[in-house]
């Protein structure tokens, strides 16, 4: 399978002022099979330790963090020579390895010629007890679960995918009936690479949903092996977000998750989800001015889920519903679309996410999405019939003085008005990569 991200690690490779590089990312988003993919590819050879399957290789760090000896030790594990430049060192979940993240600062001071990658799942490596994380001394990257454009290259649609990346909308309109019917796919398979694959290749719906519970239950597992007494509290939180999302407001509602439940009970256990990139908290922004940070508000915000098909999943929507028709874009109150719509923006890395409401009214914009150059208020309708209310009101009222233009996300054609431009929601990415 392609992925994106593989561009910005032939970059890294060419960088001479390359240092080892941490591939982060939420469990089984794809990080071992990409950096394998590109260690084959692009070295002579591939020097790959994986430190949860090889006990004897958990010792290598514990002596001393001296780099000629690791050297040799790898050397001797894998049997394979280490030659600079023409080599990549990929030490596959470093957080199972005493010491083995503080390695990566002496490679970066002391041998900067090796090329050096780690990956780890974020639930061991941001949660590792009795180690300092080596702040400077690393290239940092990270991997979301596939966007739509890659899931298009997965079944072979690399034509729709160039289309939606330049936002050709005539064309896009032409194509608009098959476009839609891979949006719905892609909502029941979502971005989890083991699913699409399972799906582009056999295109068993009922092996996919088996997948994604499968994963469920493993970052089930991990909460329990890393999260300590905050466990219950973490499947609390977890297990609340379909309901949460389903409401007509998405703010986050502790009593929710626990009758009287209050932030204090969970805070917690909500970042710790975060720090471990299960879930993407979004905060209201009381002002759409630039920087958007200076006028957070952190007391109110929203929690989605790192992907659209785990929230199918946990939220047991029928398979026949999400694929056969237009009920997953219009039943859930646009559970799935938005979070759909964030799951894109996030893949983007470059992009600040808020949303926006008011204290005393209804009024309320889903995200405030900052770009280098400006604030776009967007708004998020999972269906073709569509009305923009809060929005108009947002940009020509309100806010008129900061001369906004909103951006709707919904099923209808692209439509550029003086205040508002309407895009096709299976163009997000696109067009937000194009306002980079």
């Amino acid at each position: 399978m392609k992925r994106k991200l593989y561009n910005a690690l032939i970059n890294w490779k060419n960088d001479p002022d390359r240092k080892p590089l941490v591939l982060e990312g939420a469990r089984q988003v794809g990080k071992t099979w990409l950096l394998k993919e590109f260690g084959q590819n692009e070295y002579q050879n591939l020097v790959y330790v994986n430190f949860h399957d090889d006990p004897e290789a958990q010792e290598i760090f514990r002596v001393d963090l001296k780099v000629d000896r690791i050297l040799y030790l790898l050397e001797s594990i894998t049997n394979q020579k280490i030659t600079a430049g023409k080599t990549l060192i990929f030490m596959d979940e470093i957080q199972e390895a005493y010491r083995g993240l503080d390695s990566l600062k002496y490679f970066c001071e002391n041998a900067r010629e090796q090329h050096v990658v780690a990956a780890g799942s974020l639930l061991g490596t941001t949660h590792r007890k009795g180690e300092s994380y080596p702040v400077g001394k690393v290239n940092l990257l990270t991997l979301y679960p596939m966007t739509f454009e890659e899931f298009l290259w997965a079944k072979g649609e690399e034509r729709i995918a160039e289309i939606l990346a330049r936002t050709d909308w005539g064309m896009v309109q032409l194509l608009d009936s098959k476009i839609q019917e891979l949006l719905r796919q892609y909502y029941y398979v979502g971005g989890m690479p083991e699913a699409v694959l399972q799906y582009t290749t056999k295109g068993d719906v009922n092996k996919v949903r088996q997948i994604h519970e499968e994963i469920l239950r493993a970052y089930d597992n991990d909460f329990a092996k890393h999260a300590g007494d905050e466990t219950e509290r973490i499947r609390m939180v977890w297990e609340s977000i379909p309901n949460q999302l389903a409401k007509e407001n998405k703010k986050f509602i502790y009593g929710a998750v626990k009758e009287g439940g209050r932030a204090r009970d969970f805070e917690i256990a909500i970042e710790w989800l975060v720090r471990a990139g299960l879930v993407y908290k979004i905060r209201r922004c009381k002002n759409p001015a630039m920087p958007l940070k200076f006028y957070e508000d952190f007391d109110a915000f929203k929690l989605y889920l790192l992907d659209v098909g785990l929230l199918g999943a946990m939220s047991k929507a029928s398979p026949r519903l999400m694929l056969i028709n237009n009920g997953v874009f219009t039943e859930y109150k646009g559970a799935f679309t938005e979070n759909y719509v964030l799951q894109q923006l996030k893949s983007i890395g470059a992009l600040d996410v808020y949303y926006f409401s008011k204290d005393n009214s209804t009024q309320e914009v889903d995200f405030l999405v900052q770009t280098a150059e400006r604030i776009i208020p967007t708004e998020v309708k999972a269906e073709e019939n569509v009305k923009s209310k809060s929005l108009k009101q947002f940009v020509t009222v309100d806010h008129a003085d900061k001369h906004l233009k909103g951006l709707r996300c919904s099923m209808k054609s692209y439509i550029d008005q003086d205040w508002m431009e309407n895009i096709p929601l299976y163009g997000v990415l696109g067009y937000f990569n194009n306002q980079m």
